[in-house]
């Protein structure tokens, strides 16, 4: 497993892939979040916060994710070489995971560079206070951090479904499409049939299963057991289900 989570990490850094994933991504959220004018806008909040950046980027994730996870399994099966995989001392599921931890590894590298976004923040926020010039500051670290890792669930969840996209079809633009699809489904469309009202006591159900609520509720600052336990779920359900397609293609 080792050796092909390996492979996966210098296939993406070792070609163009990876890198323009990050930098798609760090242009992206620094042309919304700094140059941009509007509420997306760090430097014209009213608090020194990264709210905004926090609620834009599972957007921008929504498409990066599935284009770099629909490779993972897609074009294996186009190129032939699943019946290689197939023939080495490696199970089933810790392909599936070397794979899943390869676009993890990615998502984390892209998003440590943003950390200068925290620091800036952090300095807008500090206030001197009292004669002796003590400086404190006004942000809210413990909820800023708490949405640093809301948001690694949240692309960790984004991972998972693009693999499950990239493993029932041999077509990379197929995955990308699907992966995204379900991607928006799970963070928005949920949520959205939820708001209806259509179903009465009902529609608590839908917003419970999407992925919104549960993110929103750890960017208010709470690790709570039952996001923390959705996540991880949810991360489960699509790795098991991308593990049953493989299964399958070896019959």
């Amino acid at each position: 497993m080792r050796a092909l989570y390996w492979k996966e990490i210098r296939s993406f850094l070792g070609s163009t892939i990876g890198y323009i994933f990050i930098l798609i991504f760090l242009i992206t959220s620094g042309v919304i979040h700094w140059y941009i004018s509007g509420e997306a806008n760090l430097l014209e909040g009213a608090e020194a916060d990264l709210i905004p950046f926090f609620n834009a980027s599972p957007w921008i994730f929504l498409v990066l994710i599935p284009a770099i996870t629909m490779r993972s399994i897609a074009e294996e099966r186009r190129n032939g070489t699943i019946e290689l995989l197939f023939t080495r001392p490696i199970t089933d599921l810790k392909i599936i995971l070397a794979k899943y931890f390869a676009g993890v590894t990615l998502l984390v590298i892209s998003l440590l560079p943003t950390l200068v976004y925290y620091y800036s923040m952090s300095q807008l926020g500090i206030n001197p206070v009292g004669e002796d010039g003590t400086e404190t500051t006004v942000i809210d670290e413990g909820a800023m951090l708490t949405s640093y890792f809301g948001l690694v669930l949240l692309g960790s969840a984004f991972v998972a479904i693009g693999i499950f996209a990239s493993s029932i079809t041999s077509s990379q633009i197929v995955a990308f499409i699907l992966g995204m699809f379900i991607c928006l489904f799970m963070y928005y469309g949920l949520e959205l049939i939820g708001s209806f009202n259509l179903m009465g006591e009902y529609d608590v159900i839908f917003r419970y299963i999407g992925i919104t609520s549960h993110y929103e509720s750890i960017m208010r600052g709470v690790i709570d057991t039952e996001d923390m336990l959705y996540f991880f779920g949810l991360i489960a359900v699509f790795i098991t289900a991308a593990l049953t397609v493989v299964k399958s293609l070896k019959r």
